[in-house]
């Protein structure tokens, strides 16, 4: 049972991590980073993408996850953002993470772990993008899918124009899913890589294949609920965990000052 499922833990520091042994800590932009050890799984061994973790953030940990992991279930989550248990308890936020006693009987009756939907009320998933990032790489990301998927591209326009989805690329999933995600996100990007160049952008602006992908996920999966391939009935959402807390009024302050004063983001809240 303990081996029913694997979550790499991305990471660029060294951090608290969670000592359930289904999770494995990995350190995400390895090959960028030579000298620096952190003792973690290092995301530049076998089948990867490490060098590409500048653009793609955690996304090469979930790269390596699925070219080199092997267990019937595989996630990832972050150093700082975790799926929950179902109840809190406690003052340190390590321990509201969610265990493999808890984590495990959930599996029996759903395919998809996720955390639970961001909700933006007052902006669609298009334009919160557009007043936070650049509209451009969701320009571009519609003509890739037009081209290598074109089935997906009024379901790519109907959840653009929501206003919630699931964000942070975390999930738990199923492998045999797990790996038709994969190939189709890594498809789509490797091909918008070479469709957008090289951009001069700032270091934290310019992980943005790391922010198309956590919007074109729920893309993916609104697809397959169409198809029939996943039943919603299958997705089980969880508590969101932050281990570092939200300064909610600074995140709001930066919210509206990207919808109405198109003041783009320039750090992680």
């Amino acid at each position: 049972m303990e081996n029913k499922v694997k979550i790499v833990v991305a990471t660029h520091k060294a951090y608290a991590m969670p000592t359930d042994e289904m999770y494995i800590p990995i350190h995400v932009g390895a090959t960028l980073h030579p000298d620096l050890d952190l003792g973690y799984q290092k995301d530049n061994v076998g089948d990867n993408i490490s060098e590409k973790n500048d653009s793609y953030s955690e996304l090469t940990g979930l790269y390596w996850a699925w070219k080199n992991l092997d267990a019937p279930y595989i996630g990832l989550a972050h150093y700082r953002r975790h799926f929950g248990a179902k109840h809190h308890r406690g003052k340190n936020r390590m321990d509201w993470i969610i265990k493999s006693d808890e984590l495990l009987p959930l599996l029996d009756d759903y395919d998809i772990i996720l955390p639970k939907k961001r909700h933006y009320y007052i902006e669609s998933l298009y334009s919160h993008y557009k007043h936070t990032h650049y509209a451009n790489q969701l320009d571009a990301t519609r003509e890739v899918i037009s081209e290598l998927y074109p089935d997906y591209l009024d379901t790519y326009d109907q959840v653009l124009a929501q206003t919630s989805g699931y964000m942070f690329n975390m999930v738990v999933m199923k492998k045999e899913l797990f790996d038709q995600y994969c190939t189709w996100l890594f498809n789509i990007l490797f091909a918008l890589e070479k469709k957008m160049g090289s951009e001069k952008l700032s270091s934290f602006q310019q992980r943005f294949y790391g922010r198309v992908s956590e919007i074109i996920f729920n893309v993916w999966l609104q697809q397959q609920i169409k198809l029939g391939t996943i039943s919603p009935d299958r997705i089980k959402e969880l508590p969101l965990v932050y281990i570092e807390g939200v300064n909610w009024w600074k995140k709001g302050v930066a919210f509206l000052k990207a919808k109405f004063f198109h003041k783009r983001y320039e750090n992680s809240f």
